[in-house]
């Protein structure tokens, strides 16, 4: 009975707040440190090591945003996952911060132009990374 009335004036934007930044890395030592600086800054994280299991997760889980390296295994790539975001879950486009050590690449390039979506080229310094998550994503909340 208390639900129609009290959804607007209770939490306003909780939902998305508090849900987690998918992490899509790789390289485990990158996957630590990224993982350790979002928390840090009170984002919880789902990690995952490949796209394809990134996109598994995208269909049905609630995201904050996404941090994605732009090479990872398992045959979806960080373009192939912001082209599925845009298709998909539109809402997230905006949302996506790209990582990179690969930014020199004419593929790369390609893909950050065509998406405009920002990227953190490795190695980076922390606050460099957080402060661009922050731009994209807005600071999370405690």
């Amino acid at each position: 009975m208390t639900s129609s009335g009290t959804q607007s004036g209770t939490q306003p934007g909780t939902k998305s707040a508090r849900a987690p930044v998918l992490l899509i890395e790789d390289e485990p030592a990158v996957m630590a440190l990224v993982r350790a600086v979002l928390e840090g800054h009170g984002y919880a994280v789902v990690p995952t090591e490949s796209g394809a299991d990134a996109l598994r997760l995208l269909e049905n889980g609630d995201f904050h945003g996404v941090v994605s390296d732009m090479r990872t295994p398992g045959g979806v790539d960080g373009a192939q996952v912001y082209a599925w975001i845009a298709t998909h879950r539109p809402e997230l486009a905006s949302r996506l911060v790209f990582i990179t050590g690969d930014i020199a690449n004419q593929e790369t390039a390609a893909t950050l132009r065509r998406t405009g979506a920002p990227c953190v080229e490795k190695p980076f310094r922390v606050q460099e990374f957080i402060s661009v998550v922050e731009q994209t994503m807005g600071k999370a909340t405690s």
